[in-house]
């Protein structure tokens, strides 16, 4: 409405300006001098130019009132779903099909906002259901004892657990997305990965056996070699495409020695039946070939017959004892006893051999007034072994001394067996007490199994809950001691 009035008064005006520059014109043509005629058109000029000047300021109101209700008309339909009727009213037609033509852009913006904001939720929540999904498979991995690495296609690390991590000496929080090259330098398993991944027929896992050096920090001791049993296996996407290489190192170095044990205790046991019945064997077909012509010579053959059946019996009971000690399967009789009576009978049991070997038994073992519980028989057998074995490495003219001390506060009782022996080298020690283990420079000295230090060991610690402990100067002799709890 108010465009229409605008429009009307502006024609008229110019309408008026015009008739007035026409008239005025032809009076200057036909009465040049008529004063009256030209004070009337310069009146209608005058008046012309007011109409004009308000018609065009009445139109610029408009335009300007227009265009704040077109900006005020949009700003509530970006707001808005849709411009409500009292909205529509108060715009132009021309506005009106603006309007519409910027609210289906409009429209369209939104559906693409929303679109895409669909779009972000579904990637938010798959990223999340990632991070969990990611999350288990590290937990699962650090369950597994074994060391576990998984690479990519490009050989990077993407998931590696804490053993594999403390094998190879890199950290986690750093290992991911870097090649294994880097945290694996100069080692078989990066080759072996490159090589399966660069392989066309990559459809088959591939084990192989290896021995690693692990890494260990600055300032520790170095670290001897493990055995490793390394399965390599492809991972494949749905599609059938390679997606990486999964890398699992089960450690076998405990079972390569148990394997190890088991062949030298197979071996062991072998050699030490052979010469006893090696001995047995060649005495008897002496008896049976009538080589004993003489009753004297036959009691000789039948004592070294029945020697060697006894030491056979006493290294196969020392072998079925240590068996059902470690098995846990020995019948123990625990009963409360006194040990100072246990070892008196020891001494006088080993008094004969002493003598014979021109050896001083010295006897310091004090009458106590306390008791042990301890089951007699492996007791007596345990003090016996470490007596026996000081009278055996001990030359001629030597003692042996057997002491007994109790600890100040009265809860333990220590036991020592002291020789003037040919000693223990430093570096024998360690395995003194292993399975069929002898020192080389002494076994020239005396016979034996390697079995009694052993027994006497699993006797001492593993039933008693004692602890047995040797000391020693080469040339100068040892001391053997055990410690047991005194019954309270």
């Amino acid at each position: 409405m108010r465009k229409s009035t605008t429009r009307v008064c502006l024609t008229l005006a110019l309408a008026l300006c015009l008739l007035v520059a026409a008239t005025y014109w032809l009076a200057l043509q036909y009465a040049p001098q008529t004063t009256w005629l030209l004070l009337r058109g310069g009146l209608v000029v005058l008046a012309a130019i007011v109409c004009m000047a308000l018609g065009f300021h009445v139109l610029q109101r408009d335009w300007a009132q227009d265009r704040t209700d077109l900006l005020n008309f949009f700003k509530t339909a970006a707001l808005a779903e849709a411009p409500n009727a009292a909205t529509l009213a108060a715009v132009t037609p021309d506005a009106r099909a603006a309007f519409d033509r910027v609210l289906q852009y409009i429209t369209g913006l939104r559906r693409r906002v929303q679109e895409l904001t669909l779009q972000r939720q579904e990637l938010e929540i798959q990223l999340r259901l990632a991070e969990v999904e990611q999350r288990q498979t590290q937990t699962l991995l650090n369950g597994i004892s074994d060391a576990v690495l998984v690479t990519n296609e490009f050989d990077e690390v993407l998931l590696a657990n804490p053993g594999a991590a403390e094998l190879f000496g890199f950290g986690l929080a750093t290992a991911l997305r870097r090649p294994v090259s880097e945290l694996l330098p100069d080692s078989r398993v990066v080759h072996d990965i490159v090589e399966l991944r660069q392989n066309p027929h990559r459809t088959a896992r591939r084990t192989l056996d290896l021995t690693i050096e692990p890494k260990h920090a600055a300032g520790t001791n170095a670290i001897t070699p493990r055995s490793f049993t390394a399965t390599l296996a492809p991972v494949t996407d749905p599609h059938g495409l390679f997606g990486g290489v999964v890398t699992v190192l089960h450690e076998t170095t405990r079972e390569r020695q148990i394997a190890r044990m088991k062949n030298d205790f197979v071996s062991h046991v072998s050699h030490e039946l052979r010469t006893p019945l090696s001995s047995i064997t060649a005495y008897a077909e002496l008896l049976v070939d009538g080589e004993a012509a003489d009753e004297k010579t036959r009691q000789e053959f039948y004592q070294v017959i029945q020697n060697e059946a006894n030491r056979l019996s006493r290294l196969i009971d020392n072998i079925l004892n240590i068996s059902r000690i470690e098995s846990g399967m020995v019948r123990v009789s625990k009963v409360p006893i006194s040990l100072s009576t246990i070892l008196k009978q020891v001494l006088e049991v080993a008094r004969p051999s002493a003598k014979d070997k021109n050896i001083t038994l010295v006897d310091q073992v004090s009458q106590g007034f306390f008791q042990i519980n301890a089951d007699r028989d492996m007791i007596y057998q345990a003090a016996l072994n470490l007596v026996s074995n000081a009278i055996k490495y001990t030359p001629a003219g030597g003692s042996v001394r057997v002491a007994m001390q109790t600890a100040t506060d009265g809860q333990q009782v220590t036991v020592f067996i002291h020789d003037t022996g040919v000693g223990i080298p430093p570096e024998a020690l360690d395995h003194l007490f292993e399975k069929f283990y002898r020192v080389e420079a002494h076994k020239t000295m005396a016979k034996g199994s390697g079995l009694g230090l052993h027994l006497t060991r699993q006797i001492i610690e593993s039933v008693h809950d004692g602890a047995l402990r040797v000391e020693s100067i080469p040339g100068q002799g040892s001391t053997f001691s055990f410690t047991l709890p005194i019954l309270q």
